[in-house]
């Protein structure tokens, strides 16, 4: 996946280009941009598949028989602990409260309701509050402050109340 800030340049480059149409593709994802009368959209579009899996199964083949043999016990311990992922709706880098010295907006075992605000991601300079869309208690934070975040990547589980 792109960086950010691999993302910025080619923004940059593409506005500064006759271009009117550009798109990327790479490592599962697509970027595509279009010109609209100056200014630039951007559109990303993850592709979940085995295509991010078959890198990493050909490390080797002990690691990653390991691997598949644990993940289906963490998923059915996991999946009886929730009943909801709120998941980022963008890429960006995420945040766990408005600024680095408050405290973080929800931790594992706060109450949320539809209309929470549950962390920021930042994507392009512009900071999205994004919101718990449920009613319930936060299970497990999947993502530490500061990371980078991918769209439809799970940031928080909740049981839904």
């Amino acid at each position: 996946m792109l960086q950010v800030d691999e993302i910025r340049e080619i923004i940059q480059m593409v506005d500064k280009s006759s271009l009117t149409e550009f798109s990327y593709e790479a490592n599962g994802a697509m970027i595509a941009m279009k010109k609209n009368t100056g200014s630039t959209t951007v559109q990303t579009q993850p592709q979940v598949s085995a295509e991010r899996q078959a890198p990493v199964m050909q490390e080797s083949q002990s690691e990653t028989s390991a691997q598949t043999e644990v993940k289906p016990e963490e998923t059915s311990q996991a999946s009886a602990d929730y009943d909801y992922e709120i998941v980022s709706p963008m890429v960006g880098t995420f945040y766990a409260s408005s600024s680095p010295d408050s405290d973080p907006f929800v931790t594992k075992g706060s109450t949320v309701d539809s209309s929470t605000v549950v962390c920021i991601v930042e994507a392009m300079k512009l900071f999205n509050e994004i919101e718990a869309e449920t009613n319930g208690e936060i299970v497990e934070v999947l993502v530490e402050n500061g990371e980078l975040v991918e769209y439809g990547q799970p940031l928080f589980r909740v049981k839904k109340k």
